[in-house]
């Protein structure tokens, strides 16, 4: 399912493609950027400057002694910093990544910009977004989700109706769909699965968000998207619009806080 208003998922690499996530923040106000650990691996393991490139990170990368966790970890920071640097047209070293309560990422001294991040598999998804709140959230295609069992805890009376006729597999398909969908909403609102998913909805037709009762719940400041990725996983997106009147410009000059970039560009010690 696609919509006009989110551009769709590109397949990155440590070398790009990054000028496209830059033409679809620009275009859309949002990009999403998606690879598996295995492609990021090498250079994980290889870059010489990790230490600069994680920042605050570092110490937490350094507290980690399974090996596995480890270079996942340093895979989705080097996707979030590569994927903002190209969007924002500057350096990933020189990107400060930071967490709110609860773990969601963030840019310091880019208020302005929104991120969210999702891992399931050998993939990891980060969506970025300037006119508003984003959320990704992405499943294995093939993961069976019986509605027959699930109702009760993630639809809506209108969305059990609209499930509760359709052939068993297209059934399946759109559970799933929906999940992904709810999960991807409730991580742009910040509430993750603190927010029951029985309390809002989405038409299987329109993708619009509802109420419970089956009655629009937004006008057009939501807009939500589903894409296959490597062919073997569903990866849904939300996006809010706060309707302000955002820069164009998403560059690094134009965006940053000139006081936090003074700041930024005081060399980090070396490691001892």
């Amino acid at each position: 399912m696609d919509h006009p208003g989110i551009g769709a998922p590109i397949h990155v690499l440590p070398s790009g493609p990054w000028r496209k996530v830059h033409e679809n923040l620009t275009e859309y106000g949002n990009a999403v950027a998606f690879t598996t650990w295995g492609e990021w691996l090498p250079t994980a393991l290889t870059h010489t400057r990790l230490r600069h490139l994680l920042g605050r990170d570092w110490t937490r990368y350094r507290r980690m002694t399974d090996p596995t966790v480890r270079y996942r970890f340093v895979a989705s920071r080097l996707l979030m910093k590569y994927t903002a640097a190209a969007a924002l047209r500057t350096e990933a070293e020189s990107l400060d990544l930071s967490y709110r309560l609860g773990g969601r990422p963030y840019l310091r001294g880019f208020d302005q910009i929104d991120v969210s991040l999702t891992h399931t598999g050998d993939l990891m998804a980060v969506g970025l977004s300037r006119d508003g709140r984003i959320g990704v959230d992405a499943e294995p295609a093939d993961r069976r989700m019986r509605f027959d069992l699930l109702q009760a805890q993630m639809c809506t009376p209108t969305e059990a109706a609209e499930l509760a006729p359709l052939p068993e597999g297209e059934q399946t398909a759109q559970t799933l769909r929906l999940w992904t969908l709810k999960e991807a909403y409730t991580k742009a609102l910040g509430q993750g699965m603190r927010l029951g998913f029985t309390e809002f909805g989405f038409g299987l037709g329109t993708g619009r968000l509802l109420a419970p009762d089956g009655t629009l719940a937004s006008r057009d400041e939501w807009t939500f998207a589903t894409h296959r990725a490597l062919g073997r996983y569903l990866l849904s997106t939300a996006c809010h619009d706060t309707g302000l009147d955002a820069a164009n410009d998403t560059s690094v000059r134009t965006m940053l806080d000139p006081g936090f970039a003074a700041a930024m560009a005081d060399p980090m010690p070396e490691p001892g």
